[in-house]
């Protein structure tokens, strides 16, 4: 008689092993000695899952947060790298600059041979490889120049914070004009010039000159937007002549543009004497300028009348000059071999010698 060896069928309740399996035991407990290991390994397979899907979680939230921060930072230009020279390019904004090479930047080479490049030039990115760049000219060009000399590879590639796309023509003519008006050298016809092609270039909508030196120039002061709007119009008459703009001090600049509102005929006056002398330099086109501006010299005691200069003008040229000042508005006008200001101060109550000081540094900072 053979052995049968007997089979014994244990039989689950469904949906009490589907609620035990999706129950994780609490922590710091002993599982219900109930179950069976079947459901409790079932319940901790649950527990461990759901873990993992809040770490998943909380590492997508990390990863949405630092993409925005990244976002808002490349905003900002803060994000620098370094850039091919090769790959920066200068042709979405006109520059301030005037073409000839600029007879400081010996001094920023030696700087960044000595201690680097401290400020990074600021890009905007436009795809393919390349940038367009917004800040930075002259450190751009004292590293070509160094690179071109030395071949040094350290000098291939220059610091630059980068720049999301996207940004509108007048906030990148902004932060240019922002930067630029803490150097000392820039000078009011650079500015000019700027505003000119920021006024051409807006797109969004058409703005007179007076407008674009506002909005470019709206962290300057407002006697300061007033001189640039004077060169401007200066610019606009004579622009294309001057072939050393950026040397007309603010002075000249400012008594030309009165003459000439006040003789027409000055400025093609002016433009003959300059087509005249086509190889000028700096010091003779201020020269020739500066004659402009002396007065027209008085006929002969014997009645013959005298030679009038070219562009003499015909009236006695006067620059007025209106300053606020905490005590009041002080009134300053200058004229040939005359001063006078108009202040509401008794300056004969003055110390003497206190007085003589002042004027002996006012007299002195003109020749400066």
């Amino acid at each position: 008689m053979s052995k049968k060896r007997r089979v014994f069928d244990i039989e689950f309740d469904a949906a009490e092993l589907d609620s035990a399996a999706l129950e994780p035991v609490p922590a710091g407990t002993e599982p219900d000695t109930r179950r069976g290991p079947m459901a409790t390994a079932i319940g901790e397979n649950a527990a461990a899952l759901a873990d993992r899907q809040a770490a998943e979680a909380a590492i997508r939230a990390e990863n949405d947060r630092l993409a925005h921060a990244f976002v808002a930072l490349k905003k900002s230009g803060l994000i620098v790298d370094l850039i091919p020279l090769d790959q920066v390019r200068m042709t979405k904004l006109t520059r301030d600059r005037v073409a000839k090479r600029d007879p400081e930047l010996d001094e920023l080479k030696s700087s960044i041979k000595a201690v680097g490049l401290s400020n990074p030039i600021r890009v905007e990115e436009v795809g393919d490889g390349e940038y367009e760049l917004i800040q930075g000219f002259r450190r751009l060009s004292a590293y070509k120049e160094l690179y071109a000399e030395t071949g040094d590879e350290a000098y291939a590639r220059i610091p630059a914070g980068l720049m999301a796309r996207g940004a509108r023509l007048a906030k990148l003519y902004q932060r240019m004009v922002d930067e630029n008006l803490i150097r000392r050298d820039i000078s009011f016809a650079e500015m000019a010039q700027l505003a000119w092609a920021y006024a051409r270039e807006e797109t969004q909508e058409t703005l007179d000159i007076g407008s674009a030196v506002d909005r470019l120039y709206g962290s300057a002061g407002r006697q300061k937007r007033s001189y640039i709007k004077h060169f401007a119009e200066l610019m606009r008459l004579l622009g294309s002549d001057l072939a050393h703009a950026e040397a007309i001090p603010r002075a000249l600049g400012l008594q030309l543009v009165k003459m000439m509102d006040d003789d027409p005929g000055l400025v093609g006056r002016i433009r003959a004497v300059l087509a005249n002398m086509p190889d000028r330099d700096a010091e003779a086109e201020l020269a020739l300028l500066r004659d402009v501006t002396k007065p027209a010299k008085p006929a002969s005691a014997q009645g013959v009348e005298r030679p009038v200069a070219k562009v003499a003008p015909t009236t006695t040229a006067k620059t007025t000059i209106r300053l606020a000042r905490p005590e009041g508005l002080a009134k300053c006008v200058a004229s040939d071999g005359r001063v006078e200001v108009q202040f509401a101060r008794d300056f004969s109550s003055l110390d003497r010698r206190k007085l003589e000081q002042a004027l002996r540094v006012f007299l002195d900072s003109l020749d400066s």
